[in-house]
């Protein structure tokens, strides 16, 4: 058996070419930021240009980019084209990539209507679930099919990215299933985390957990207090004391 994949929380990791998870986490943000100068007419945008664009600062924007070669020009910036399909290059999404969606509740029937999949290299070739109530609905210019045809359609559409939209329960099963059907990579919104085998990669989508750390900074601007305050200690002997007594606690 093939070991689950771990790895020590916050520990830095590398792609296989060098480049930091967290530069690659970036670059489809700058991918956006320079979709969106291209759009507005922009040929050459400078590093302050596309960092601001891309809500990072500069320095850590030219750090990002020199992993991937030198594509600007002292003075001049770079040619928005240019970097944009380099860096389409280098995530992969000048190529067609193959999806599947598996559990069309809210969630799958949001991602399935979403028109923004195709124009960045993402096809989804099937809708899954194992409901035979929602087996056979149309949603857009697809019907939702079994769950039970996962292999059959992984084999013939040579499917490499499922997304997981299922509840908690059974979004282990299903992301076995995905896995020993040859699926790769895997991206889960279920509220749960999931464990693969070494060789595939897994990303997980947690709106409540961003949600909450939209609230810690909402918080600190409101400037509120993180903790409640701490009530006062019975004094003892005309002393007010901070520290437990001795021999206290359960069972007493």
């Amino acid at each position: 058996m093939t070991p689950a994949r771990s790895r020590r929380p916050g520990a830095p990791t590398r792609t296989e070419r060098g480049i930091p998870e967290a530069t690659v986490a970036r670059l489809p943000v700058y991918l956006r930021a320079l979709t969106a100068l291209s759009d507005s007419g922009i040929a050459t945008a400078s590093s302050e240009d596309l960092a601001t664009a891309a809500g990072v600062n500069s320095a850590k924007l030219r750090k990002d980019l020199s992993y991937l070669g030198s594509y600007g020009t002292r003075g001049v910036g770079y040619d928005v084209e240019y970097l944009r399909y380099q860096i389409a290059r280098e995530i992969g999404v000048t190529q067609d990539w193959a999806v599947v969606i598996v559990g069309i509740g809210n969630l799958g029937h949001a991602l399935a209507n979403y028109s923004g999949f195709g124009t960045r290299g993402f096809r989804i070739v099937a809708l899954l679930d194992a409901d035979p109530t929602l087996v056979g609905e149309q949603i857009g210019d697809m019907i939702v099919r079994d769950f039970a045809e996962l292999e059959e359609i992984v084999a013939a559409d040579r499917v490499s990215i499922g997304v997981i939209t299922t509840p908690a329960g059974p979004a282990q099963e299903v992301c076995d299933r995905l896995v020993s059907a040859g699926v790769t990579s895997i991206l889960n919104f279920a509220p749960v985390v999931l464990t693969v085998p070494a060789g595939v990669d897994i990303r997980k989508v947690d709106l409540s957990i961003e949600l909450q750390i939209l609230a810690y900074h909402e918080q600190r601007k409101s400037g509120e207090a993180a903790l409640p305050e701490v009530p006062e200690l019975p004094a003892r002997n005309g002393v007010v004391s901070d520290l437990p007594s001795v021999g206290g606690g359960v069972g007493r």
